[in-house]
């Protein structure tokens, strides 16, 4: 009995100790994941303040990022500008630069232009001076002309008065004709006899005939009527004062003078457009408007008028 209780307690002993042990190793491994445990979950905190670290981090570098991103945005834009104004200005440039062209070719034009005008300016004056020379030779007898006329006529009982400017005669219709008509009077037709031989020896004479381009027989009316009525009435009075001295039957003038007369003679009809007006009037004379005039007009005279008008014109201009 004591063996076996002895025994008994031998085993119950051994299985306590084994036990205990079991509880201690138990007890170990339970330590262990405990601290394997608590290293993981401190592990895990770091790991995840690591995590946490880098998002911030990230949110931060998320945040320089888009800064950034903005700020080369605001960068790129700005420069869009900058492109677009230099652009722009580049456009501008080559605007400025067509223009300059254009002005520069305008310029030229005008130089060029100025230049042909001198030419032309030298070439007038130059051509001037030549009619200048034939100007005061004309003037020169021209003047010579109407002291000759008025020499022959002064010391006649004609009643005839030369223009001191124009050399112009004139004569009251009434001499030649009766009141609107134009039949001449026996009277018109003595004067004219009278008259005409005397005109044209000076003018057709050798001394000036080479310097006559022109003789002119003018009728004028006053302003009773129609301007037509009177054309035509100042046209047929100088006409047939014209038909009268070319008339060879009517021995005013030689055959020969009368074919000289007739390469030079012009008639013109004046209606009422050159009245005579009453001294320091406006009023109309009519018995002074009803006229009629002998005028001449020299060679070169209107060519040289006309070189002075384009010269002045281009001159002023």
């Amino acid at each position: 009995m004591r063996r076996h209780r002895r025994k008994l307690d031998e085993e119950t002993t051994y299985w306590l100790s084994y036990s205990d042990m079991m509880a201690g190793l138990l007890l170990t491994f339970v330590l262990i994941i405990a601290f394997t445990l608590l290293q993981a979950k401190v592990q895990f905190d770091l790991d995840e303040q690591k995590l946490i670290g880098k998002e911030q981090e990230l949110i931060i570098q998320s945040d320089a990022l888009e800064k950034e991103r903005q700020t080369i945005a605001s960068q790129q834009k700005l420069l869009d500008q900058q492109t677009l104004t230099m652009s722009q200005q580049q456009k501008t440039l080559e605007e400025q630069e067509e223009e300059l062209i254009r002005q520069e070719s305008a310029i030229k034009m005008q130089s060029d232009e100025i230049a042909k005008q001198q030419k032309m300016l030298e070439e007038l004056r130059k051509t001037l001076a030549d009619q200048q020379i034939k100007l005061d030779n004309i003037i020169g007898v021209r003047g010579e002309l109407i002291e000759e006329l008025k020499r022959e006529f002064d010391r006649s009982n004609m009643n005839i008065k030369v223009d001191e400017q124009t050399g112009a005669i004139t004569f009251d219709s009434s001499i030649l004709y009766d009141y609107s008509k134009d039949d001449l009077k026996d009277s018109g037709k003595d004067f004219l006899d009278e008259f005409t031989p005397r005109y044209l020896r000076i003018l057709m004479g050798p001394k000036y005939r080479q310097y006559v381009a022109e003789i002119i027989i003018e009728g004028h009316t006053d302003d009773a009527g129609t301007y037509i009525y009177n054309l035509d009435l100042s046209q047929r009075r100088a006409l047939s004062v014209a038909d009268y001295i070319l008339d060879e039957k009517n021995g005013v003038i030689s055959k020969d003078s009368i074919e000289a007369l007739e390469k030079i003679l012009t008639v013109n009809g004046k209606s009422y457009s050159n009245p005579v007006y009453k001294p320091g009037t406006n009023e109309i004379d009519p018995d002074a408007s009803r006229r009629v005039e002998f005028l001449f007009r020299l060679k070169d005279e209107e060519m040289i008028q006309e070189m002075m008008e384009i010269l002045s014109t281009e001159i002023n201009g």
